[in-house]
């Protein structure tokens, strides 16, 4: 087996790329894999250099010719789209990638080597679409938060007149007719007392541990629904605690938590409602248009119906809910205070599994 003590300081500045790069040796053996190699296949530096690179790959036979023609020098480089596999055990379906195989200078051994970059398929699209989700949120606060403030400047009005109305009238019939538009204005001043909440007073920073927010939420939960659901943790211990409103997070998680149990209402009722906590940490992201070395990801999956295409798109937007009764505006608060911690959520959905991914930079 060859050698790979030097490799990783050899290599170390290929831990600074966002791609995939993997050098490996002619007959497929992974010599050394970077940061964003790890990230994905959720594999420490030390089993991916036990591996045979092909193996990883659906179609490992075209992976294993090309490694070893482009090792022989029968072509200076290849160039393929592949699905790359994530372990028996994933939870995630294979990796759409464009697989780069070139050469390289041959090793300290003088065994042939060769570079294997990786650029994921849906990168360059999942960036533009980030891009577009901050420009359009950030022009839906704005018009959120103005058409609150009209709503509330006469809000006010019409209660206290409806007030004064009710003290005039001595028809019992009559009455009940300002005590509904009472109500009415009650519920509607709640309604934009949660759409201004973001923006109101200084967030609490403090040190968060996200493993403490899941159990609270996890703890709230099951309380709501003791029966039928089960509320699994995965959790990655080695995380490190992030700067933060600790009371924004629990509220976040909470929405996002509380809105896969309410979707799950028919398994519920039969008994078998999964909710996974899941944290891992990601290197090398991109988020907000920013560089960050380590991130923390949230996966908050449930084994529900999921989403309803009407609604992938806009499941993020005020007051658009897919639950009769529902106000629209958890999600948008959950992403509301993930943004303001710098961090991005996504939602990913088929029938029988729903994912919602929040990332947030970490030190």
């Amino acid at each position: 087996m060859t050698d790979t003590s030097l490799l990783p300081a050899e290599f170390a500045g290929l831990d600074l790329l966002a791609t995939m790069v993997i050098i490996a040796s002619a007959d497929g053996e992974c010599l050394f894999a970077n940061a964003a190699f790890e990230n994905v296949m959720r594999l420490s530096r030390r089993s991916v250099q036990k591996a045979q690179l092909p193996d990883w790959f659906d179609d490992a036979q075209r992976l294993t010719e090309t490694l070893a023609g482009v090792a022989a020098n029968h072509y200076s480089s290849s160039r393929f789209d592949a699905l790359l596999r994530r372990g028996s055990w994933a939870h995630e379906d294979g990796l759409p990638v464009h697989v780069i195989v070139s050469q390289m200078d041959a090793g300290g051994d003088g065994a042939p080597r060769v570079l294997v970059e990786l650029i994921e398929i849906a990168q360059q699209a999942r960036q533009d679409r980030d891009e577009r989700s901050l420009d359009q949120v950030q022009a839906t606060k704005e018009l959120t938060r103005n058409l609150a403030h009209e709503i509330k400047n006469p809000l006010g009005g019409i209660r206290g007149a409806a007030q004064l109305l009710a003290m005039e009238i001595d028809s019992r019939a009559l009455a009940e007719y300002t005590d509904v538009i009472i109500r009415e204005a009650d519920r509607l001043q709640s309604l934009v007392d949660r759409l201004l909440a973001p923006q109101r007073g200084a967030p609490v920073v403090s040190d968060v541990n996200i493993h403490e927010v899941c159990e609270r939420v996890r703890s709230l939960v099951l309380a709501e629904f003791p029966r039928g659901l089960e509320i699994r943790r995965d959790y990655d211990a080695s995380l490190p605690e992030f700067r933060g409103d600790r009371e924004q997070m629990m509220q976040a998680v909470l929405n996002i938590v509380r809105n896969a149990a309410e979707a799950l209402g028919a398994r519920i009722a039969a008994g078998d409602a999964r909710i996974v906590l899941r944290t891992r940490v990601a290197r090398q992201v991109t988020l907000g248009r920013q560089r960050h070395r380590l991130a923390l990801v949230l996966h908050v999956e449930d084994n529900g119906p999921g989403v309803p295409d009407s609604l992938r798109d806009r499941i993020f937007q005020p007051l658009v809910s897919g639950r009769e009764g529902g106000s629209g505006l958890g999600l948008t608060l959950a992403q509301t205070f993930v943004q303001q911690h710098g961090g991005t959520i996504a939602c990913n959905s088929a029938p029988g599994r729903t994912t919602f991914d929040v990332l947030i930079p970490l030190p």
